[in-house]
């Protein structure tokens, strides 16, 4: 156990899954993006102290296995509903970013009657109306990055994140899950032509947070997501772009702090 939470793989779904897990109270599983599981950041561990939070590696990404069966957003989000009945949770809170957005909003259609509450956070998913999502596999590592920040500096983990020359290892990482995103997003790219209809079903505490400089999914995404989720709250995190929780932690703490 380590700075207050364990890193350990699970046996669910059938599937061997790598999975961060810390802090107590009422369970908040969060969803990580394309990029894959950043890690026990400032923003999970604020928020370990309010809540029992769950970072898993997706099968497929990370040090997770990838079972045969998953070849699209829609299979992955039929793998967690069944994943979070073998945890024994139910009525939980789940925040997805970026990609894993788009995953949240899946199940939360598929079975609305397991979530508290919904964050999406510069969620991929939907086709914007205005504007489109960057095609992140045309990108090298280093441009991606550059396009993800409004500005790096104001960013406290950006030099742990993405300061030093990659190891071997974690190469072989970023190559898993850039070949598990393009399998499972590619066609149609980055949505669901579906979604934003069945999104319309839902009833529980939505809230949608982005980045108004957001140059991978623009903000357009985020009105068409609050136009079909009905009642739910946006706030839009000015000078910051696609991932709140690295770029401004603490104003993303606090905002979702208190919605959840």
């Amino acid at each position: 156990m380590a700075d207050g939470y364990t890193d350990t793989f699970v046996e669910v779904a059938e599937t061997n899954l790598r999975l961060l897990r810390g802090g107590q109270g009422e369970p908040l599983l969060i969803l990580h993006g394309a990029g894959g599981n950043r890690g026990w950041l400032r923003y999970a561990q604020s928020l370990s102290r309010r809540f029992q939070v769950y970072i898993p590696d997706h099968p497929g990404f990370g040090k997770s296995d990838q079972p045969e069966w998953i070849a699209s957003v829609p299979d992955l989000a039929c793998f967690y509903l069944w994943a979070l009945e073998d945890l024994g949770l139910s009525r939980v809170r789940v925040m997805g970013l970026s990609m894993g957005g788009w995953l949240a909003a899946e199940m939360a259609v598929l079975c609305p009657q397991l979530f508290e509450r919904l964050v999406l956070v510069g969620a991929a998913g939907v086709k914007p109306t205005q504007g489109e999502i960057t095609d992140i596999f045309l990108l090298s590592p280093a441009e991606l990055t550059a396009k993800m920040f409004h500005d790096p500096k104001q960013a406290p983990e950006y030099e742990q994140l993405y300061g030093a020359q990659p190891t071997p290892e974690e190469q072989d990482l970023r190559t898993r899950n850039n070949e598990m995103a393009a399998r499972i997003t590619w066609k149609p790219y980055m949505h669901d032509p579906r979604l934003p209809s069945l999104l319309r079903r839902l009833r529980m505490p939505t809230l949608i947070v982005w980045g108004r400089e957001d140059a991978i999914v623009p903000v357009n995404c985020a009105e068409i997501y609050h136009q079909n989720i009905r009642g739910s709250q946006l706030v839009i995190m000015e000078q910051c772009g696609h991932v709140p929780p690295i770029e401004k932690p603490q104003q993303f703490v606090n905002i979702v702090s208190e919605f959840l």
